[in-house]
């Protein structure tokens, strides 16, 4: 009997947020400062907020970051995209925030927030995101938030 409770247990999906720690990607000074601040008093540990690539693959080879937030037009030659790339290959979601959802989002992404948005449309997107992750049931869609169905 023992047993079947934990069993029972494993299939209920997990209560515990999937998303702890995030990675911002983004090159507008203020919408980063704006979505660390608003990240941060929603809970959320910043991994770092960096605005280029290289700096973004650094971060997300560290390890620790379970999200990527990340804009597609970013400093120097590569793109959101090309992070996006990275951290699929590491198995790490990413949510593009953008003004322009790229075409190729959908085999790279969970999903993609339309520019402009407010600051708890963003909260509620990760939460979107965090549920789908957890397997639970998922919340109401913000308004600008694309939801891609799962790979695999």
């Amino acid at each position: 009997m023992f047993f079947g409770l934990l069993k029972e247990e494993e299939k209920r999906p997990s209560r515990r947020k999937a998303i702890k720690s995030i990675l911002v990607v983004e090159d507008e000074p203020l919408v980063a400062f704006d979505n660390e601040h608003a990240l941060e008093q929603a809970g959320y540990r910043i991994a770092a907020t960096v605005d280029d690539h290289d700096h973004a693959v650094r971060v997300i080879d560290e390890g620790g970051v379970d999200l990527v937030v990340a804009d597609v037009a970013l400093q120097g030659e590569k793109s959101g995209i090309d992070v996006a790339r990275h951290a699929a290959e590491r198995e790490l979601p990413v949510l593009f925030v953008t003004g322009r959802c790229p075409g190729d989002a959908r085999a790279l992404a969970i999903g993609c927030l339309s520019k402009p948005y407010a600051q708890r449309d963003l909260i509620a997107a990760i939460q979107v995101v965090d549920a789908v992750l957890r397997g639970a049931r998922r919340p109401k869609l913000p308004p600008g938030l694309t939801l891609f169905e799962p790979r695999g």
